[in-house]
């Protein structure tokens, strides 16, 4: 049944895009569209709301279906979960990056509490600064608990994408993080590496990313450029 909604969706935008069926017109009814497409009225009508969620498509129950033209995409958004790294090389700007600390310490309070294990805890503690055409740009403390991390950073081989590195080392894939949005002081030692200019202002991302079966499996603090990194958020009803 999904494979079906799922043809019967590529096909639609097949005729989005090539103008079968353009921005304002109403869509045959729904009857007709489920007797050409050989299927179900409601297998049809789900594809339909999978393009409606997408914005795609508009439906005014008792007036019809229309084709409406998509939001733009938001650069930078939070709802989509990417590393750091992979947002410097959006950009188009050279990434670099340099190790301050990999050590093992007791768990703080705080990161107990986002990683749901006990104060205390063993926890592997992985600090970084990410650079951007050779300047310093983000600041990140991550703390990973011992019982996940094992002695994986033990060889002190690790670099690149964290998100990367759960999944092919750790075999723990990260799809969700919740993120809290702080402005930090400038007295913050972590954000004061980040003051190269007079106009630099920092933001600083408190996240805590769970894996597929929604467990706490890293707690990151993300000190950022606010003149280099702007983040969006597209709000609806």
């Amino acid at each position: 049944m999904l494979a079906k909604q799922q043809l019967i969706k590529q096909s639609l935008e097949s005729m989005m895009e090539n103008g079968q069926l353009r921005v304002g017109q109403r869509l045959p009814s729904e009857l007709q569209m489920a007797k050409d497409f050989g299927v179900s009225r409601e297998t049809f009508r789900a594809a339909v709301r999978m393009l409606e969620k997408e914005g795609r498509l508009l439906v005014k129950h008792g007036v019809g279906t229309f084709v409406i033209q998509p939001l733009p995409l938001i650069p930078s958004s939070l709802e989509k979960l990417t590393s750091i790294g992979h947002i410097i090389r959006t950009a188009q700007l050279d990434e670099g990056e340099s190790r301050v600390s990999l050590k093992t310490e007791a768990c703080s309070p705080e990161a107990a509490r986002a990683l749901d294990i006990r104060p205390g805890d063993e926890v592997v503690i992985l600090e970084r600064v990410r650079t951007a055409e050779g300047e310093p740009v983000a600041f990140s403390i991550n703390i990973i608990p011992r019982s996940i991390a094992g002695d994986a950073f033990d060889q002190g081989e690790f670099h690149g994408s964290l998100l990367d590195y759960f999944e092919s080392r750790l075999v723990r894939k990260i799809t969700t993080a919740d993120s809290e949005i702080c402005v930090p002081l400038h007295i913050d030692r972590n954000c004061q590496r980040l003051l190269l200019h007079p106009q630099t202002t920092v933001l600083l991302l408190k996240q805590v990313h769970y894996d597929d079966a929604n467990k706490p499996v890293l707690y990151s603090l993300d000190y950022l450029r606010n003149d280099v990194f702007t983040f969006r958020i597209r709000r609806t009803t």
